[in-house]
């Protein structure tokens, strides 16, 4: 029947002519403690429950309500000549709250200012100033409340004369992802209670979480009554891997769950408590230890009220002939009035002092500031209002006339308050009816005798700028529950640099997947969705999160290869400098004179070049390098092939110019000798300096062959340079090696054919075998295998030519002498041959 009433004062308000006047249909005597004043101000809370008190703190909103009325009267420069008033109402259950906010108004008479109710003070609950407001807002009285907390109350189009002096729930939602963020909580779960608050305020955190990469796993509203939902709580608790749980509850539902809790033991989970809970030590008992040792939270500022504390442990019954008094004294005190109900009687003189409860707790105050702050800013809307009425009016239109301040006046004048309560906390309302928006971040912490402390260890202060609104205290121990640190909830690590983030789209945005970055590619930041290349210089560290320069490779000096090819060229060098010594001091000797000495000698001269160039292959590359390791040694093989070819035709030339009447020494003597070695040695200089003005060898950085390396090479410039140098070196050599293969059955006196066709057999197997070699080698393999061709060929040609005449000099002396090789050469059934100087050669004395 109640709630049917109710409606059709909804519908009948909605519906009212200006002049029509809301009363009430039937009984209330729900006003407990009332003060008649010039203008009036109505409070409305749950002091009481359906059939017990309620030691939550209801009964000091109350007591602060009037106390801080009184402090206005008293203040005369704040509504001089006035006397405000107040009416505070106690509401066993939802529906005759709303009957006391309807009698709290009853009477209010647009037209009339006598006896009105200017404000409503309250509630508690969203969802009863929901429905409060619903109602009073349709003559236009502004409702303030100091704990209604639900983000949805800010919508001005259904409740527009809602006004209130605590944080929304949107800033508490705010807070509660910053600090999810903070500790770096990625993977949540949710257990929250039916009602707006809790509803409205679940549903706004998991929009927000996963606007900031914060994922919850689960969330379960809890009902007192379901015993079998509960226990598939228990069960969600025991299985999740999500270590943090946001319990976000009123305070009636928080207790009810933590006493069912109390006989499971689930540890290992960090509790974050709503501002509704967090700060009520009442909750913790001995057997809650495991869940509420270590939780986190936010509450409302802790601030100083100066004499509330004094005035609220002044409450006497005998003060008031309210019962609700006497009721609250005998709980208090587990005595009565009445002698026949209890051994213990009340005198009423017992110190409130004496005792320990929510009410008598005043050394700090968090929930009474908001109403402390909520009269005060119904007084300063008043005072704006006679500044009106003088002519100062610093607000809007002037609406008041003949002193006649009306319900609708402070209305709009509240929608102008800014101003500074006496503990310097700043007042003012934004477009949407909510105040500053500040908490104090808070701490369970185990004394040593077991009790809990609540500490503050940070605060949210949603005025700041972005990045700066939580700040934890500097030098402030958290205690998490007995961990030595804080507990890393998430569903899956972060990807660390090196690797890639995937999001699986059957799972939830935290639980992704982790994936090395390709080959070649780097990221360089925790959780990057893409992996980058690197630069063509750079290539992946070991971890791939970053790129680094490639090293470099070529043959050099240090690196063993390199020192091998090094002592081999110079041991080449050496060795032609011992031989050419040899020949130069036994230049006199039949065997240094009959092999043509002066071709010898430019030979070795040559051969000392061509192991000396191969120096030129080691060591980084350089322009210069580039260019003279090709030019020196195509011409110097040159000069030692065309060396040979001029032995070669000279012996030739000699067992020719034996035949009868043969003069064909005369047109290859020693002129002729050196103007073909000049000639064939030009060429290839004409050869190289065609190469070197059109396209020119160059350093190259090669960093097509390796990914990770990059290769310094001399580049060819003209490949066509390069393998016409190589080919006429060829053609020198087969000419060579055609020739003396001709005259290799010479007699054996004369048998240097022979030695320089086994020389010119391996010069060729050499440089035919360093065709496929040079071109299918990497690196500086491919530096290493010319070096290890010019070196091989160059020790082919010197010792196949002058170690068996070094030999007979060192060895075998007897040989060498003109006996020897003028002897006469028998071979059956042919005459002898006749002994003669070759030409060219001295005959021995």
């Amino acid at each position: 029947m109640g709630v049917v009433i109710i409606i059709l004062l909804i519908l009948i308000s909605g519906t009212r002519l200006e002049a029509q006047t809301c009363k009430v249909i039937g009984k209330t005597e729900l006003m407990e403690f009332s003060k008649d004043g010039d203008l009036n101000i109505a409070g409305v809370f749950s002091i009481t429950s359906t059939s017990k008190l309620v030691d939550n703190n209801y009964q000091a909103f109350a007591r602060t309500m009037i106390f801080t009325v009184e402090e206005i009267n008293r203040d005369p420069s704040l509504l001089p000549g006035l006397c405000l008033g107040y009416k505070v109402y106690n509401g066993c259950g939802t529906q005759n709250l709303i009957r006391a906010a309807i009698e709290a108004i009853n009477g209010n008479d647009p037209l009339d200012c006598s006896g009105q109710t200017l404000a409503v003070l309250g509630h508690s609950s969203s969802g009863v100033s929901d429905d409060i407001n619903t109602i009073i807002s349709a003559v236009s009285v502004p409702q303030i409340s100091h704990l209604s907390t639900c983000a949805c109350l800010s919508d001005k189009i259904r409740y527009p004369t809602f006004f209130r002096t605590v944080p929304s729930d949107r800033f508490q939602i705010t807070a509660l992802v910053q600090l999810m963020k903070y500790f770096d909580w990625r993977w949540v779960g949710i257990i929250y209670s039916v009602g707006t608050y809790a509803e409205a305020g679940t549903s706004e955190f998991i929009k927000e979480a996963q606007r900031e990469g914060i994922c919850v796993e689960y969330w379960i509203r809890y009902r007192k009554t379901s015993m079998s939902k509960f226990r598939t709580t228990v069960k969600t608790l025991q299985k999740s891997s999500s270590k943090v749980v946001l319990m976000f509850m009123s305070l009636s539902y928080a207790k009810s769950f933590l006493s069912k809790m109390e006989v499971f033991n689930i540890t290992g989970k960090q509790w974050v408590g709503s501002e509704s809970w967090i700060t009520q030590t009442s909750l913790y008992s001995a057997d809650r230890k495991h869940i509420l040792h270590g939780a986190v939270g936010y509450a409302l500022p802790q601030v100083s009220i100066p004499g509330l504390g004094n005035f609220l442990l002044s409450l006497k019954p005998d003060e008031s002939q309210s019962t609700l008094i006497k009721a609250i004294w005998e709980d208090f005190f587990d005595c009565s009035f009445t002698p026949a109900n209890t051994s213990t009687l009340c005198t009423g003189a017992e110190d409130l002092q004496t005792i320990s409860s929510d009410y008598t707790d005043v050394k700090i105050f968090r929930e009474e500031n908001s109403v402390y702050t909520a009269v005060y800013s119904v007084a300063f809307a008043l005072h704006m209002l006679l500044q009106c009425e003088r002519g100062e009016c610093v607000f809007g239109k002037i609406y008041v006339y003949n002193f006649c301040i009306v319900s609708l006046k402070v209305f709009d004048a509240m929608k102008h308050v800014n101003f500074s309560t006496k503990n310097g906390a700043k007042v003012f309302f934004d477009k949407n009816g909510d105040s500053i928006a500040k908490y104090d971040l808070v701490n369970w912490q185990m004394k040593e005798d077991g009790s809990v402390e609540i500490v503050k260890i940070g605060q949210f202060d949603n005025s700041l700028p972005e990045g700066q609104k939580l700040k934890l205290k500097d030098n402030t121990k958290i205690d998490w529950g007995g961990y030595n640190d804080v507990v890393r909830s998430v569903c899956r690590e972060p990807c660390p640099p090196g690797t890639r983030k995937a999001t699986d789209k059957n799972k939830p945005v935290c639980c992704f997947d982790c994936f090395q970055c390709p080959e070649g590619t780097i990221s360089n930041k925790t959780n990057s969705l893409d992996c980058f290349t690197c630069p063509p210089e750079f290539w992946p560290n070991e971890v791939k999160d970053q790129c680094v320069p490639k090293p470099t490779e070529y043959l050099s000096y240090a690196e063993t290869m390199g020192t091998l090819l090094t002592a081999f060229g110079t041991f080449g060098v050496f060795l032609s400098l011992l031989i050419t010594t040899i020949f130069f001091t036994h230049k006199e000797t039949p065997i240094v004179r009959a092999n043509n000495s002066e071709l010898s000698f430019l030979l070795l001269f040559s051969l000392k070049l061509c192991f000396l160039c191969s120096l030129t292959f080691i060591g980084q590359p350089t322009h210069w390098s580039c260019v003279l390791r090709h030019t020196v040694f195509s011409i110097t093989f040159v000069l030692c092939i065309s060396c040979v070819l001029g032995k070669t035709i000279v012996v030739l030339m000699a067992f020719r110019a034996r035949l009868p009447g043969s003069n064909v020494m005369k047109w290859f003597g020693a002129a002729q000798q050196r103007v073909s070695v000049l000639i064939f040695t030009l060429v290839q200089v004409v050869i190289c300096i065609i190469w070197l003005t059109t396209n020119p060898p160059f350093p190259n950085m090669n960093m097509q062959y390796y990914k990770d390396r990059i290769i310094l090479e001399c580049a060819l410039g003209s490949s066509i340079g390069f393998w016409a140098v190589l080919g006429y070196i060829g053609i020198l050599a087969a000419l060579c090696f055609i020739l003396a293969f001709l005259a290799r059955k010479l007699p054996d006196s004369f048998n240097e054919a022979k030695i320089i066709t086994f020389s010119m057999l391996i010069f060729c197997a050499v440089w035919i075998t360093f065709i496929p070699a040079y071109v299918s080698s990497p690196g500086k393999f491919t530096v290493a295998v010319e070096i290890f061709a010019i070196l091989s060929s160059s020790f082919g040609l010197l010792l196949c030519i002058f170690a068996p005449k070094c030999y007979i000099i060192l060895l075998r002396p007897e040989l060498n002498s003109k006996k020897h090789l003028m002897g006469k050469i028998h071979q059956p059934g042919n005459k002898s041959l006749e002994k003669k100087c070759l030409p060219m050669t001295q005959c021995p004395q």
